[in-house]
């Protein structure tokens, strides 16, 4: 599975990419402005930034919902750096941009999917990436790893390629339910990729551990 850090914060990115277990990062229009980056140019500096820090996968997001609107960001975003993965809305004109990227080479992040049906139109359009949002099915109390298992049955009775990139991810048991239900890609904060670290039995052997340590040498 390939963990993904869903920020723009360059610090966090830096922590997560020292940590070694990062494979990519997930940006949107929110988290930019989160950080208090706005204007295009200033924008786009910041992609290039996160591009500096990782090795591959940096899902920039456009803005416009229109096709011609899609193609021009998305081919400006793409030009930014080789890492970068064009995120795109899972609407109507999103769908025929996945396709003309798919066509050019250009990798794709179809974003905003909370079905099986919207799963099934983005992998035949050929997105790279599909980003199931679990967290805020989860608000609307429909169980959003449900939705991760059927997804990732249909494309292995098809054999997609898209990737699975499980998003909206809020807590640990999230991302290690995805793990077992077999979703390629998880998003999320930080804080639940440091959150695997925590156990109170190993906090407590440790504890032991040097203690003994301690008493054995003095």
């Amino acid at each position: 599975m390939k963990f993904f850090i869903d920020t723009a914060n360059l610090e966090e990115i830096k922590e997560a990419y020292e940590l070694g277990v990062l494979d990519g990062v997930t940006t949107n229009p929110s988290l930019m402005a989160k950080e208090g980056i706005s204007g295009e140019d200033k924008v786009r500096d910041h992609y290039k930034a996160i591009c500096d820090i990782v090795d591959d996968k940096v899902s920039a997001e456009v803005i416009a919902t229109d096709f011609d609107g899609m193609i021009k960001e998305g081919k400006a975003l793409a030009k930014i750096d080789d890492k970068i993965v064009v995120k795109i809305p899972m609407i109507k004109d999103g769908i025929k941009a996945i396709k003309y990227f798919s066509s050019e080479g250009i990798r794709t992040n179809c974003t905003l999917v909370f079905s099986a049906g919207q799963a099934i139109l983005a992998a035949k359009a050929g997105a790279s990436y599909l980003s199931p949002f679990i967290g805020r099915l989860d608000d609307i109390a429909f169980d959003g790893l449900d939705l991760i298992a059927q997804i990732v049955h249909i494309y292995q009775n098809y054999g997609f390629e898209t990737e699975v990139l499980a998003a909206s991810v809020r807590h640990t048991m999230h991302l290690v339910k995805c793990a077992e239900l077999g979703a390629d890609v998880v998003t999320c904060p930080l804080k639940v990729i440091t959150g695997l670290l925590n156990h109170p039995l190993t906090d407590k052997g440790l504890a032991q551990f040097l203690a003994d340590h301690a008493k054995a040498n003095k």
